[in-house]
């Protein structure tokens, strides 16, 4: 069994349960549903009871802080993506790689993970992603180049696309 640690963090697109592993990052998503009721699903869904701990998820924290302050391009931490299909897997690696600042078709997205034409299968790869705003899904757009929803909030996919283009400057520290 994996020890799994969790905190809460507050961002300016509402409050981010953070959920870790021995392996990394397991779980990162905005909270709509009592905390509670969040924790208990990824409990069974990873077969252990993840334990409050700030500590243990702090690291993460710093990245969500600099992220929103428009300083950190890319995230720098480990992830756990335990238990998703192959095919997920390949959609998700290839939605990591959308530089900061620009977006890609779900087509795209499909051809590079391997499967053309598997647009609305990246659509529930994007929606059920354990590891939002880590893996920028926001940055998917649909073809005709409207957003989408974003987990039904295209609200906050608004705010980062919006957020991402104000700061996308190059960086010279890479960060």
């Amino acid at each position: 069994m994996t020890h799994a640690a969790f905190s809460v963090h507050p961002t300016p697109i509402g409050h981010a349960l953070v959920v870790v592993t021995d392996e990394g990052l397991a779980h990162l998503e905005f909270l709509d549903r009592p905390l509670e009721e969040a924790v208990q699903r990824i409990g069974l869904l990873r077969h252990t009871v993840p334990e409050e701990d700030a500590a243990a998820t702090a690291g993460v924290r710093a990245q969500l802080d600099e992220y929103f302050a428009g300083h950190r391009r890319r995230f720098d931490v480990r992830l756990d993506l335990e238990g998703t299909s192959d095919f997920v897997r390949g959609a998700l690696e290839a939605i990591a790689r959308i530089p900061y600042g620009q977006t890609a078709s779900y087509a795209e997205i499909a051809i590079a993970a391997g499967s053309p034409g598997a647009n609305r299968a990246v659509g529930s790869a994007c929606a059920r992603t354990p590891i939002s705003l880590v893996i920028p899904a926001h940055r998917v757009v649909r073809s005709d180049g409207s957003i989408g929803e974003y987990g039904g909030h295209p609200g906050r996919k608004r705010f980062l696309l919006d957020l991402e283009e104000r700061t996308s400057s190059p960086d010279p520290s890479g960060v």
